[in-house]
């Protein structure tokens, strides 16, 4: 089988979505499943709707498209605020979109019909200085959706981590809460979407003892890959390694473990620190960041990594029984994950039971 390639178990993708909408189900919210990382897979959306998910959603309109045609009524949501070079492709192929501009409000409204409204959540800032509109200017921006006849006021949102860390907890979640309520005093409307934010509002919604108006979460990551991003650690009851990227060793030699000669910057910078002496046994993998970014590659036990430039990934493989054409499997974390779905160069496999089926953009 041709490598680089990610595997893609959709059966634990399935289950996880499974597990984490039945717990949230208790505290009475929905699950948005989000395809982004997973560049719009149709073979994921499937597997999160199987699971549970009531809609899903992703930031990229060519994604969205990609997701088109899934059995079942499937709500699609565009999870970044529309360009407004894009709102005709966005109303065509997004139910919903997360908004924060009057513009562009404006402009959805222009390409959207009477017969097919387009529904809008009006993001909130509530700290972490991402996208959101700010508490004191929310009830104009209502107005504006309010007076467009072809779009829908689908509800309030917020997003909270990405950006800066911004823990969700019971003071933030309550304040959207609040707003919500407001709003609809105000307006006499009633919200069916009240997005509380992502994967990291997980901890909150799972142990608090009042979520408040919050009904709906949109779930990436800890589908994924089993884990929480604010601290990445693995989430009771998940798979972590519904992904796994393989790699080709094209060269495995003894080499000194440290480099010699006058040193510059490397070709991404500073180079990498090497410790220990000696000779070790270093394999080079066909896999650079051209296709996966360094950080977020989680390699074997006995596996260090020592370097990684465009084409080539540097590894102290000490002991272990490899040779050249051998291939070594490696778990990702988000990041990682985001780039080789995303790099042409990885190809991706789908594994449904026993068949594998290439997942082709």
């Amino acid at each position: 089988m041709t490598a680089p390639r990610i595997e893609i178990d959709l059966g634990k993708v399935e289950h996880n979505t499974r597990v984490l909408v039945d717990r949230l189900a208790l505290v009475g919210i929905r699950v948005t499943g989000i395809t982004k990382a997973a560049l719009g897979s149709p073979g994921v959306g499937a597997a999160m709707l199987r699971g549970g998910a009531v809609g899903l959603g992703d930031s990229r309109v060519p994604n969205l498209a990609r997701l088109a045609g899934l059995d079942g009524p499937t709500s699609r949501t565009l999870i970044r605020s529309p360009q407004l070079s894009q709102v005709g492709q966005v109303v065509a192929h997004a139910d919903i979109s997360l908004n924060t501009e009057a513009a562009v409000i404006t402009a959805l409204a222009g390409a959207a019909t009477r017969d097919r409204p387009h529904g809008v959540v009006l993001m909130v800032e509530l700290g972490d200085l991402r996208e959101g509109i700010a508490l004191d200017d929310v009830s104009a921006a209502v107005r504006v959706v309010l007076d467009q006849p072809a779009l829908r006021l689908a509800g309030l949102g917020t997003n909270l981590a990405c950006q800066n860390g911004v823990v969700p907890d019971d003071r933030n979640m309550a304040v959207l809460s609040g707003l919500v309520e407001n709003i609809e005093a105000l307006y006499g409307v009633t919200l069916g979407v009240v997005s509380g934010g992502n994967s990291a509002n997980l901890g909150w919604a799972l142990s608090t003892t009042d979520v408040g108006r919050i009904d709906e979460l949109r779930i990436g990551e800890a589908i994924l890959l089993g884990t929480e991003p604010l601290h990445r650690t693995p989430i009771e009851g998940l798979h972590t390694d519904a992904f796994v990227l393989s790699a080709e060793v094209i060269e495995l030699n003894e080499k000194p473990a440290q480099p010699w000669g006058d040193r510059g910057q490397a070709a991404f910078g500073e180079a990498p620190v090497r410790t220990g002496t000696g000779t070790i046994r270093q394999a080079i993998l066909a896999l650079g960041r051209q296709d996966v970014d360094l950080d977020g590659l989680v390699p074997p036990d006995g596996i260090e990594i020592l370097g990684m430039s465009s084409d080539h990934l540097v590894l102290d493989v000490g002991d272990l029984p490899l040779a050249v054409g051998d291939e070594v499997s490696f778990g990702l974390a988000y990041g990682a994950l985001v780039r080789a779905m995303t790099s042409p160069f990885v190809s991706k496999f789908e594994v449904a039971g026993a068949m594998l089926d290439p997942c082709r953009p």
